[in-house]
């Protein structure tokens, strides 16, 4: 695809170094580098890390926070085999997402207004920024709700404060990429060294982990209603279209077989990040089970200020205050994310642009009015992640289309067994989602 940036001098293989910010051009002088094969090791990899690292947050947000601690208080260890496969469909998916980006040049929104008719583009948009508000709902909510266990400030103020903290954090993007990639990966690190610390306090079962990672299986109705919620919400729709956007731009390939290359390094990055959001999933239900289910306090995990004060009795003082710090991390993280994404569904979608502090404010007001409202957050957790399910279908379906088409892809078209595994994927995706929503409203 055709590129607006102009060729570094020199240089056939990455373009944009001449407009890019300092710091963005130290990162695509590496990556010219690594591509070269000038680079060698690991160093090779980091130019290309960071995009995966903010999709991943989606797979940590408040809302996972909720569904693991439930899973692992009813029925201990027994769904971690549902947590991996989960996670090695988001593998799988985020990897067509940011493949999307770096061969045409475009994220999704756009393709999608490039490809279908213009009623179709629009519906889609409205669809979109739909689950837009509904994600920005759950994880400022979630960010709240861990400053409110934290410190014991009542929600509102919480959410305030939330709501200053994200625009601070999104203030960094005007510095370039690279910022704001730093600090939501030393987030996600927040996340996993919180999560570390509390299975370490918890002594789980290394029998109980292995018998639930590698033997399927279920203990009555309700663990396939929990499983499927936890499969059913794995591929969150926002960051389906966000990734996309974080590749397409970030270093562009002056060749398809350059392109190709830089994806080979983008799928290191999806790997380590996807595989860093799965082991603080599998942790969180791991320190439920160990905490919680053996000692027979199988309803605590279906609200977090119950496994706050829990942790806090069964494993010390220490341990609650990590739960609340990683509950807040994931809510300002994802909340950030979140608001990316929605710029990303409109400037594709319709072409419209507006600063991103002005919709942050503009998304802040629905998790307000919920709040101050006195609605209960914790159902509100649920019901968002409910609502987001709706969208799922309507991200997954055009970005496999999209994948498999040779004349959009070009050497980066989806292989015929990628195809047929991302459709089987994308297939019990939704039909999961459909059986959630159906067992929500009328089971």
């Amino acid at each position: 695809m055709p590129s607006p940036h102009r060729s570094l001098p020199g240089s056939s293989l990455v373009v944009g170094v001449e407009e890019a910010l300092p710091g963005e051009a130290a990162v695509l002088r590496a990556a010219e580098r690594s591509l070269n094969g000038q680079r060698r090791g690991a160093r090779r990899v980091t130019p290309f890390l960071g995009p995966a690292f903010i999709a991943a947050v989606a797979y940590v947000d408040p809302g996972n926070f909720a569904t693991n601690m439930a899973g692992g208080a009813q029925f201990g260890y027994l769904l971690l085999w549902v947590v991996l496969t989960a996670n090695l469909m988001a593998m799988l998916i985020q990897s067509m997402s940011a493949k999307l980006g770096i061969a045409t040049g475009m994220n999704l929104p756009e393709v999608c207004r490039e490809r279908f008719p213009r009623p179709v583009s629009f519906l889609l948009w409205i669809q979109a920024e739909a689950i837009a508000m509904a994600t920005d709902l759950a994880e400022f909510i979630g960010a709240a709700i861990g400053i409110n266990l934290l410190f014991g400030i009542p929600l509102f103020p919480a959410a305030l404060l939330t709501g200053a903290a994200a625009f601070l954090i999104l203030a960094l993007q005007s510095h370039g990429f690279r910022r704001l990639e730093s600090v939501i990966a030393g987030l996600v690190g927040v996340i996993v060294v919180a999560f570390g610390l509390q299975v370490l306090l918890a002594a789980p079962d290394p029998g109980g982990i292995a018998r639930g990672l590698l033997v399927p299986g279920f203990e009555g109705g309700e663990s396939v209603l929990l499983a499927v919620g936890i499969l059913g919400a794995t591929v969150m729709p926002h960051v389906i279209y966000l990734h996309s956007a974080l590749t397409q731009r970030r270093i562009v390939g002056a060749t398809p077989e350059v392109r190709r290359r830089i994806f080979r390094f983008e799928l290191v990055d999806v790997v380590i990040a996807m595989s860093l959001a799965g082991l603080i999933n599998m942790s969180m239900l791991i320190t439920a089970s160990a905490v919680f289910h053996r000692r027979g306090l199988f309803d605590v995990g279906s609200d977090l200020s119950k496994v706050y004060d829990g942790l806090g009795v069964h494993l010390g003082s220490g341990a609650n205050v990590m739960f609340g710090i990683a509950l807040l991390a994931s809510g300002l993280s994802s909340s950030s994310v979140g608001t990316m994404a929605g710029q990303v569904v409109m400037q594709g979608f319709i072409r419209r642009r507006i600063p991103l502090t002005l919709r942050r404010g503009i998304t802040m007001v629905p998790a307000l009015a919920i709040i101050a409202a006195g609605v209960d957050p914790y159902r509100s957790l649920v019901i968002s992640q409910v609502v987001l399910s709706f969208g799922i279908p309507f991200a997954l379906i055009p970005l496999l289309l999209f994948s498999r088409d040779r004349s959009l892809m070009g050497e980066l078209v989806n292989r015929r067994l990628t195809t047929a595994v991302a459709a089987a994927v994308a297939t019990v995706i939704v039909a999961l989602n459909l059986f959630l929503l159906e067992q929500t409203f009328f089971g």
